[in-house]
């Protein structure tokens, strides 16, 4: 019996997230109640709260699911050989296209992303934490291999997240679409520029 239970109970807590997701793509994240999801679901908001002990811990974790599939793209990208600078053009840009396809292009999603931003969730830090030491292990890997000459790796993965930022932040790309503004390719031209050996730069 407990073998079962163990196999239910995260299915359960999967399907509550699965069903979550959608609604708030559907009517928005504000409009969604968790009796609303129960209702989906056929089962009462009291087993619904079983897994979540509030409607934010399920936002919470719907955030945690997006964005936890780009940080594993980003790892991915950051994990193959290769030339560092071919890999950090590709993780630039894959982040960025992730975010813009996932959340700009979605209203209700947007919405959900917005007011996770704004309560300054831990998880969105997490997040951001993330990325930074991702694109900092590439930057890492190509002042090993004399691609990339910086003082401190850190701070120039720091440096490269804020120049960044206008084709990260979900609410910065959906504010600057109409706004003038360097394309994506030319940003991280600059980006890669700034990390090249002194006199190599292009």
């Amino acid at each position: 019996m407990t073998l079962v239970s163990e196999h239910i109970e995260p299915d359960t807590r999967e399907r509550i997230l699965v069903v979550a997701e959608r609604l708030f793509r559907e009517i928005g994240y504000q409009k969604t109640t968790v009796a609303d999801i129960a209702k989906v679901l056929r089962m009462s908001p009291a087993n619904v709260y079983r897994f979540f002990d509030s409607k934010k811990a399920i936002h919470q974790a719907v955030a945690r699911g997006l964005m936890g599939e780009v940080e594993d793209a980003a790892q991915a990208i950051a994990a193959r050989p290769g030339p560092a600078a071919g890999r950090l053009r590709e993780l630039l840009s894959t982040i960025h296209h992730m975010n813009s396809e996932r959340y700009v292009g979605d209203a209700k999603l947007h919405e959900m992303v917005e007011i996770a931003m704004e309560e300054n969730w831990d998880v969105c830090n997490a997040h951001i934490q993330l990325i930074g030491e991702i694109i900092g292990s590439v930057i890492g890997q190509g002042v090993a291999s004399g691609e990339f000459e910086v003082a401190d790796v850190p701070v120039a993965a720091t440096c490269t997240c804020m120049a960044m930022m206008r084709f990260f932040h979900p609410q910065m790309i959906a504010q600057c679409v109409d706004k003038p503004s360097p394309t994506l390719d030319q940003m991280i031209d600059f980006i890669l520029a700034g990390l090249a050996p002194r006199g190599k730069a292009k």
